[in-house]
């Protein structure tokens, strides 16, 4: 999709997608954008260690403590929040806002927190929730990942509480049972979105039907 196709679309969606560590958001987010590549990614900075496989600038940018403050202190992040305890997580301002304006559409994976705070800065962002069917599922998926030691799984099923208490102040609500169904409901969260008065490019489509009801 070409700049002009896209600011004829209006103004872009956003969509924020939280949970619980280890409930799946990445693996719903890249299917999703595997069916629809229009959608960008916004890569957030943190001040964890990578996990095996991850690429600094594509998973994340991974950032020192300094650098994350210093960050927050110039106004460069939309939200940034305490996850897990120690770990800092905040989402770039400028990639967002510019992709917004352009009318481009770009999803945003973060926690409860990550999702208030967007809310606030971006009153249109479009909050997702994706959740377990069940704490034994969620701790089969932590565990299942090989990635962390058993107090760092510990310390996410805490933090996955705390999730799981601020699910109300989301719009929708995807339960991870089973990968397919999860990734068909938030691809038709997206969809319909997209169809909305609100950001479609309706003013002239009445326009010419009008006139042609006139003809």
């Amino acid at each position: 999709m070409s700049t002009m196709d896209a600011r004829a679309r209006g103004r872009g969606i956003l969509l924020v997608v939280a949970g619980p560590s280890g409930v799946g958001k990445g693996t719903l987010i890249s299917a999703l954008r595997k069916r629809h590549p229009e959608i960008e990614w916004s890569i957030s900075c943190t001040t964890r260690d990578p996990r095996p496989g991850e690429i600094d600038g594509a998973d994340y940018h991974f950032v020192s403590k300094d650098q994350f403050r210093r960050m927050s202190r110039e106004g460069a992040l939309l939200e940034w929040a305490v996850v897990h305890g120690d770990d800092f997580y905040g989402t770039p301002r400028e990639p967002v806002e510019t992709a917004l304006a352009e009318g481009r559409d770009i999803v945003v994976e973060i926690d409860y927190q990550g999702a208030r705070s967007m809310r606030q800065a971006l009153p249109e962002a479009v909050l997702v929730f994706v959740a377990p069917p069940s704490v034994k599922a969620l701790r089969e998926r932590l565990d299942g990942r090989n990635t962390e030691a058993d107090d760092a799984v510990k310390r996410r099923l805490r933090s996955a509480r705390t999730e799981f208490s601020h699910m109300g102040m989301f719009e929708y609500l995807i339960v991870n049972d089973e990968l397919g169904p999860a990734i068909d409901a938030l691809e038709a969260i997206y969809l319909a979105e997209r169809q909305k008065t609100t950001r479609a490019h309706w003013t002239q489509l009445r326009a010419d039907l009008l006139k042609d009801l006139e003809a």
